[in-house]
């Protein structure tokens, strides 16, 4: 408390959350183990970005992590994604791209299937609702404009950001996603919707194809 908390290590923060071990391995030791956590469908990103992006089985590997700490770590996890998600409701998105980007990588990163969503935007640029509309590897499961241009007129957008994870781990956009991306782009214009842009996440990382000049 006298030094703050940017005084602390990664694993004494989370040893702070943890509080106690387990009879031959303390709270450190159990919080290094946790940091070292790799999502089994991810590249092997481990640190704090591994811990954010593990899933309630991944934490269930960690011998003595209990179900009530294992509820207070995805917990926290949930907090996050609140918070971010309430920041991009009061203020515009683009205001703080980074935002926008780890609010995806939260909610996207750890999945082990490919998910697309699209974060509906009002006039100013605030977050309205987040949506998971589609599963499945994009280049076998169709993407549906008019669903996307449905779910557009419901939220009565007047922008959105598309995402969607790739499980593999590379963010580099494909001509697929490329391709997608101008195809809901003309679609969502019929509708005077505005297509900012297309993040791409994995574990660890993220990639806006509107800074790459591809929307």
């Amino acid at each position: 408390m006298a030094r703050g908390p940017a005084a602390l290590s990664d694993a004494e923060l989370l040893a702070l959350l943890l509080r106690t071990g387990i009879q031959g391995k303390g709270v450190l030791q159990m919080a290094h183990e946790l940091l070292q956590i790799v999502h089994p469908d991810t590249d092997g990103f481990g640190g704090i970005a591994g811990l954010l992006n593990a899933t309630a089985d991944d934490l269930k590997r960690v011998k003595g992590l209990g179900p009530a700490k294992r509820a207070e770590i995805i917990a926290v996890l949930e907090l996050a994604r609140r918070a971010m998600a309430q920041r991009l409701q009061e203020r515009p998105a683009f205001s703080d791209p980074g935002a926008v980007k780890h609010y995806l990588q939260l909610h996207l990163s750890a999945k082990p299937h490919e998910v697309f969503a699209v974060l509906f935007l009002d006039a100013q640029n605030r977050l309205l609702a987040m949506e998971e509309l589609f599963r499945g590897s994009l280049t076998q499961t169709s993407v549906y404009p008019r669903e996307v241009v449905l779910r557009a007129l419901h939220h009565q957008a007047a922008a959105v950001v598309l995402a969607h994870n790739h499980p593999s781990g590379s963010v580099e956009p494909s001509r697929a996603d490329e391709a997608l991306t101008q195809t809901l782009k003309a679609a969502l214009a019929l509708v005077d919707v505005r297509v900012l842009d297309h993040i791409i996440v994995a574990a660890g990382q993220a990639c806006s194809m509107a800074e790459k000049g591809l929307v």
